[in-house]
């Protein structure tokens, strides 16, 4: 059985966390436990949409990993 992978874990940990915040919500929508639940969710939703965008690079950004000395990947301080 494969092992799963961290941003599966987070997955997981996304939907458990919505249906919580659902049955939180299914009493009161206005109670403070409701927000919390919702508070929680967003943050995991977050942190998925945050590696995410760490794991995107473009095509100047890889070139640059593989050719650092490129006139197209010097930086300089100004």
């Amino acid at each position: 059985m494969p092992t799963p992978t961290l941003q599966q874990t987070e997955q997981d940990k996304l939907h458990e966390a919505i249906a919580q915040a659902r049955q939180a919500c299914s009493l009161d929508d206005k109670s403070s436990d409701c927000a919390a639940a919702w508070d929680i969710v967003e943050e995991l939703q977050a942190s998925l949409s945050h590696r995410r965008q760490a794991k995107v690079s473009n095509s100047l950004e890889t070139y640059c990993n593989d050719n650092p000395d490129a006139l197209e990947c010097r930086v300089y301080d100004v």
